[in-house]
C-alpha cells in the first residue's frame, strides 16, 4: 500500500486533523511496535517526511504524513529497502508517478539482504523482525539434530530468548554450523569466530558512541544507521582479508 495523495477538494472543504509526534507514535505502534520518536525525527531529518511546524517549533503531522511514515517503515521492515531507494519511491509518488513494483510479502523466514558481490548489505544489520522459532521449529528448519544445537548453545554461539524462542540470526548461525560440520569443524572450533565477532562489535560500539551521545532526538537513529554501515564494511573487510590470505598460500 502506497501513501495516499492529498485531495485538494477535501482540503478546501474540511479542516485537516493534525497530530503531534506522540499521537503519531500511538498510531504507528500497533503495526510497528519498535518505532520510536527518535526514529520519526531521524526520518524527518533525512527528508522523507516534512511535518508542519507551529510558531513555537512543534511538529504537526497530517494524516498524509502518517501514511507516508507507514510506507517508509513498511518498506524497511518487509523489503529491507535502503532509505535512499524509499526516498526515490516517495519522490515518484509526489510527482504523480507509480513506484516500481515490490515483490509480494509472503510468510517465510526473512533473508539476509545481500549486495551484488554476496556480502551482507547494511540493510541486513538494520533489519529487525519479530520471527520467533521454537526449539523444535529451529531444529526442523535448519535440518540439524538436537545435539548440534545443544553444543552451539554450550559454546555461546546461539541463545534463546527468555521465552525459549530463537530469532532468524540464530537460524543463520545453526545452518552455517551445520554446513561447516560437513568439513569437520565442530562447535568447539567455532569459538574463535565468536571471539572475533565480539571484538568487532566492541569496535563498532566504540566508534558510534559519540554519535549516540548526541543531544538531539535523532541521535540514536543516526547511531544505529552508522553502526549498520560500519558493520557491513567490517564484514566485507574480514571476508576480503581471508580471501586474500588464502590466495597467497
Amino acid at each position: 500500500m502506497v501513501p495516499a495523495r492529498p485531495d485538494p477538494v477535501e482540503g478546501r472543504n474540511r479542516p485537516r486533523e493534525l497530530f503531534n509526534i506522540g499521537q503519531v507514535l500511538e498510531r504507528l505502534r500497533e503495526e510497528f511496535p519498535r518505532v520510536t520518536i527518535s526514529k520519526i525525527r531521524f526520518l524527518e531529518e533525512q527528508g522523507l517526511i516534512k511535518p508542519e511546524r507551529t510558531p513555537a517549533g512543534y511538529r504537526k503531522f497530517a494524516a498524509a504524513d502518517v501514511e507516508r511514515l507507514r510506507y517508509v517503515l513498511r518498506m524497511q521492515r518487509d523489503h529491507y529497502l535502503p532509505l535512499k531507494v524509499i526516498g526515490e519511491h516517495l519522490d515518484a509518488l509526489d510527482r504523480g508517478l507509480e513506484p516500481p513494483p515490490i515483490e509480494p510479502v509472503v510468510p517465510t523466514v526473512p533473508k539476509v539482504a545481500m549486495n551484488e558481490d554476496g556480502m551482507p548489505a547494511p540493510e541486513s544489520f538494520r533489519r529487525t523482525d519479530d520471527v520467533r522459532l521454537s526449539r523444535k521449529e529451529l531444529v526442523k528448519i535448519a535440518e540439524v539434530d538436537e545435539d548440534l544445537l545443544a553444543e552451539l548453545e554450550a559454546f555461546g554461539l546461539v541463545a534463546g530468548s527468555a521465552t525459549g524462542h530463537f530469532d532468524t540470526d540464530a537460524l543463520a548461525v545453526v545452518r552455517t554450523a551445520r554446513d561447516l560440520a560437513d568439513f569437520g569443524l565442530e562447535p568447539r572450533h567455532l569459538r574463535a569466530f565468536k571471539a572475533a565477532a565480539d571484538r568487532e562489535v566492541g569496535l563498532v560500539d566504540q566508534m558510534v558512541a559519540p554519535i549516540r551521545r548526541g543531544h538531539d532526538g535523532a541521535a540514536r537513529a543516526r547511531a544505529d544507521e552508522a553502526a549498520s554501515e560500519i558493520a557491513a564494511l567490517s564484514v566485507r573487510l574480514h571476508a576480503t582479508l581471508v580471501k586474500a590470505g588464502l590466495r597467497r598460500r
